[in-house]
């Protein structure tokens, strides 16, 4: 049983719950004590306060668990926070932690400390003492959210641990190669933009996937490198036969798709030598943030290569400096412009056949069984030169963007011409099988008999 000394209990006076905290992580205990002070009033400010700086305070003090208590301690503190996580979440007034508990400290602020600074009460003044370090407690914790935030979606960070190592600091800086760009008129360039950034401004991805893909792609390089060139170099450069074996695995599909369809693909690589790799990265990387903001269109890899297929040709003709014949300024991509327009422009129209077609497969909508499409029925559809009459940009109007109950049943066609012409062809070949059926078994015809001779 531990003794007095070598724990210290934090009891909150608006609740009767208590946190017991070893003596080894003392100072994580104001912020169980705020923790359990705001938990009523905001249950999610409390649970930040518990996992910034209590779980995660506590682990970098004590990273081994070695002190007396500290892991049984963690063990259970772990065990509350998973339990809380969901239910706070879910009360959340704001959209992020961040400006949830941003905002109940500028609230925080201005109520009790504002409101107390000029107090002439001796027990006023002890509350403005005690709202100050509650005030702090909350600033360091909207510090510890914030670094979090930066953390995970701000660019990779070039004096990281990961960074030291040559392999990977070359395929970094190879991304960081933008010259001869040309950036969006009313984009700002930052001083450390890359190739993605710039493949983010012009076709309209988001700032999130972009950030993943970039590390994505990093390490796939950095991976493919360490494999092909073992040899050890302080400060080595990204090999053009490493470039070429990655984009070999990763556009496998992709050239597959093109020689099965008769199309050429639109891996354009420029003539000046010096552009090549720049070329190849931008090609990869365009890959990658398709793949990586498609969603549940990842069961469908045909429609992401055309997807691929047209937007590598519009990058081909950004790059080549092609003039559109009818305004007379540079081509641009179709999609592109606009924040997150990749996501509403191309994924969630896509999306929402696949969601309608969900939904008559599970009941949710009544059809009939022959009307229902899964991903791979979809799929198909890009497996056939027929895709390419759903063009670029893609028709509104086009047969694959109808529900399958708008089709006839027949010829599963919805253009008038083409289901007339098809269905008399259908209808009297039918028409003739059953007739020709229906004497057959009148004449009291049966399976004919094989005789040897």
């Amino acid at each position: 049983m531990a003794s007095s000394s070598s724990i210290v209990q934090v009891v909150s006076e608006s609740t009767l719950d208590s946190d017991v905290v070893p003596s080894s992580l003392i100072e994580i205990a104001p912020f169980l004590r705020v923790a359990n002070e705001v938990e009523a009033i905001n249950p999610r400010v409390a649970y930040l306060c518990r996992f910034h700086g209590g779980f995660e305070k506590a682990h970098r003090l004590d990273p081994l668990s070695n002190g007396r208590g500290v892991r049984q301690f963690k063990i259970a503190l772990l065990q509350r926070l998973e339990r809380e996580n969901d239910p706070t979440l879910k009360g959340r007034v704001e959209q992020s932690d961040v400006v949830e508990i941003k905002n109940f400290y500028q609230q925080y602020y201005k109520m009790y400390i504002q409101a107390l600074q000029n107090a002439a009460d001796k027990a006023e003044r002890d509350q403005l003492t005690k709202a100050y370090q509650t005030a702090a407690v909350l600033f360091e914790v909207l510090k510890a959210v914030n670094q979090t935030i930066s953390e995970t979606h701000n660019h990779v960070d070039p004096d990281s641990s990961i960074m030291r190592c040559p392999k990977i600091h070359a395929a970094y800086h190879a991304l960081r190669d933008t010259k001869g760009l040309p950036w969006p008129k009313d984009h700002e360039k930052n001083a450390d933009a890359d190739l993605l950034e710039w493949l983010q401004a012009m076709f309209g991805f988001q700032k999130d996937n972009v950030s993943n893909q970039r590390e994505h792609l990093i390490l796939l390089i950095a991976s493919m490198h360490i494999r092909q060139i073992s040899k050890h170099e302080q400060h080595p450069k990204l090999d053009d036969h490493v470039l070429d074996t990655t984009m070999k695995k990763l556009f496998k599909n992709y050239k597959r798709w093109c020689k099965h369809l008769g199309r050429k693909t639109s891996l354009w690589l420029p003539t000046i030598q010096q552009e090549v790799q720049q070329r190849k990265l931008l090609y990869m990387g365009l890959y990658l943030l398709i793949w990586g903001e498609a969603a549940n269109l990842r069961f469908m890899p045909e429609c992401l290569c055309y997807l691929f297929h047209h937007m590598a040709f519009e990058l081909y003709g950004v790059l080549a400096g092609n003039v559109n014949p009818v305004t007379g300024e540079y081509v641009r991509p179709f999609y592109g412009g606009e924040e997150e327009a990749f996501l509403k422009k191309v994924v969630t129209p896509i999306s929402r056949i696949v969601e309608t077609d969900k939904a008559e497969r599970s009941g949710t909508i009544k059809s009939k069984h022959s009307h229902r499409r899964n991903y791979d029925d979809l799929n198909a559809f890009f497996w056939s030169r027929d895709c390419f009459q759903l063009g670029w940009p893609m028709r509104a109007d086009a047969e694959f963007f109808k529900k399958k109950s708008d089709l006839c049943e027949l010829c599963s066609s919805s253009t008038p011409q083409v289901c007339v012409r098809v269905c008399f062809i259908l209808a009297t070949v039918r028409s003739w099988v059953q007739r020709s059926r229906r004497r057959w078994w009148w004449s009291g015809g049966g399976l004919p008999e094989l005789t040897g001779h």
